[in-house]
């Protein structure tokens, strides 16, 4: 028998300008990740997929303005979506200060035999 389970990678890609020599920032940091619900039918079916969100992680750590880059699967959106917004991060920082930034994270849905 199968077994599925998510499989949450979690790399973020910072797609902001890059700084200024004399400035440095420290990327956003995922301090809690919630497991995306693999949707029942493609889990019933083995399909495996990888789905890209883009949001901003703000000052205070929450990611806002969601939305899907890409997907290789429309099915699989909702889930990554709902995922994401209930991730918590430590905000990127400038010269010590939070800072709001955009980041790509990638969602991989993958099942495995067990």
């Amino acid at each position: 028998m199968k077994k599925f389970c998510t499989r949450i990678l979690a790399l973020l890609f910072v797609f902001a300008a890059p700084a200024f020599a004399q400035s440095k920032v420290e990327p956003p940091v995922p301090v809690r990740t919630v497991q995306p619900t693999y949707p029942n039918d493609l889990r019933r079916e083995g399909v495996m997929g990888v789905v890209v969100i883009k949001c901003v992680i703000d000052q205070q750590g929450n990611v806002t303005e969601p939305e899907v880059e890409k997907s290789s699967n429309a099915g699989f959106d909702r889930a990554a979506l709902d995922a994401v917004k209930r991730w918590k991060f430590k905000p990127a920082k400038q010269d010590g200060n939070p800072i709001a930034q955009k980041v790509s994270i990638p969602i991989k849905f993958v099942s495995d035999e067990g």
